[in-house]
């Protein structure tokens, strides 16, 4: 571990020096640990090792040296600036997963029983609404979907639902962008003793720390932004207790086999080496295309939080750094007009998936989303003809001109 006592000024510093540099072998990265179990030297080493706190250095599902340095550091993101409740620096326990799914899966699976409820937002990562409201649902685990931006509507949600005991957040929301207000919605969750968990993959802690607002969990998807290259598929989850992480939590995520590897995690340090450039050079692209998508005569309609347009813009503002860069829109004339405008593209790349170095497009309704029926996509704003834009940092002009040609 890097000294923590150090003050950092900035995540630039934080996601650089967090993990120390500090092993047996005095590598200066840190090194892919390719095995996939530990020895000891004695049976009583061995006995203190399962006996003790650090499950690093025993077997490869149960944790590792590469994974420890990727979770170090996004501790130390989550919780840069923040105190606890003794007016400490706040301390937060990370766990890696092989996917942002598997990390889903575990903080549902170790808060919830049968007979219990979930409530949350309606606009949510498809997969993440079908592992809720199909996967969850067939293990007697209910979940309630409603609007969190109205907080009468959570409040009578909660009172209604005696069976809710965590409400989970993803804001901003994809693919419509929209905002929840963390800090209300936390504060009506907690006057009812109900734990609270966000995805914060698409504002990463470098735009927007939920801890600060009071929750329990934060989730990522670590393949997008916090990897930033595509590269690798990965997922965290970060919890305040750290007791419980390290424990109760831990137990059910090495016991659903939700563990990373070694070469995705160690492509996921050197990526967020280099987070803090990248989101500013995201964020200041994001808002140009925006802007330009905004004032386009083929263009309907564009959520973007940073637009003054969009319906959160305020919330937006009030607990994320800067905008992000996500963003969805609907070209006019529909779907028809919108396959065009994708396949006439010259250098955006046609994909799935958000966060990495280069632009990408998608069509949710038919990829992201498609295991939701046309019914519920509708009303949660994700129409046939929606496009989703994840701006990556090329020249900002050169991304323009590509949108331009296409659009013409």
């Amino acid at each position: 571990m890097a000294n923590k006592k150090f003050p950092f000024t900035g995540t630039g510093s934080v996601v650089l020096h967090s993990a120390g540099h500090h092993n047996a072998e005095h590598a200066h990265l840190t090194p892919i640990f390719a095995t996939s179990t530990f020895t000891f030297d004695t049976a009583q080493q061995g006995m203190e090792r399962f006996a003790g706190e650090d499950k690093s250095r025993l077997y490869g599902r149960w944790g590792n040296p590469t994974f420890t340095a990727a979770e170090q550091t996004i501790e130390a993101l989550e919780a840069f600036g923040l105190i606890d409740e003794n007016g400490e620096p706040l301390q937060l326990k990370a766990l890696l997963h092989s996917s942002g799914q598997a990390a889903m899966t575990t903080l549902f699976m170790s808060n919830l029983k049968a007979g219990d409820a979930v409530l949350s937002h309606y606009s949510l990562y498809g997969h993440t609404y079908e592992l809720l409201l199909k996967v969850l649902a067939e293990s007697g685990i209910q979940t309630i979907i409603a609007d969190l931006r109205d907080l009468n509507v959570v409040e009578e949600a909660i009172k209604k639902n005696p069976a809710i005991k965590m409400v989970h957040i993803e804001t901003p929301a994809n693919p419509t962008m929209q905002c929840v207000d963390i800090a209300a919605v936390t504060t009506v969750a907690k006057q009812h003793g109900l734990v609270v968990s966000a995805d914060n993959t698409f504002a990463t802690p470098y735009l927007q720390q939920p801890f600060k607002y009071g929750v329990d969990f934060v989730v990522h998807s670590t393949t997008k932004f916090l990897n930033g290259h595509g590269t690798s598929i990965g997922g965290v989850l970060v919890g305040k207790d750290i007791e419980k992480m390290k424990t109760h939590i831990w137990k059910w995520h090495i016991l659903l086999g939700n563990n990373s590897n070694p070469f995705d995690a160690f492509l996921l340090i050197n990526g967020m080496k280099t987070l803090e450039i990248r989101m500013d050079r995201h964020c200041s692209n994001a808002i140009t295309v925006a802007d330009y998508l905004s004032k386009h005569s083929a263009i309907e309609k564009v959520n973007f939080v940073g637009l003054a347009s969009h319906p959160d813009h305020a919330v937006a503002l009030k607990q994320m750094k800067r905008p992000g860069a996500l963003l969805s829109f609907e070209v006019k004339g529909g779907i028809d007009a919108g396959k065009q405008f994708i396949d006439r593209l010259q250098m955006c790349v046609r994909a799935v998936s958000l966060g990495t170095v280069d632009t990408l497009i998608s069509h949710p309704a038919s990829m992201s989303h498609r295991g939701m029926s046309k019914e519920d996509r509708e009303k949660n704003g994700i129409t046939d003809g929606l496009i989703r834009l994840s701006v990556g940092i090329e020249n900002v002009a050169d991304i323009l001109t590509d949108l331009e040609q296409a659009l013409a």
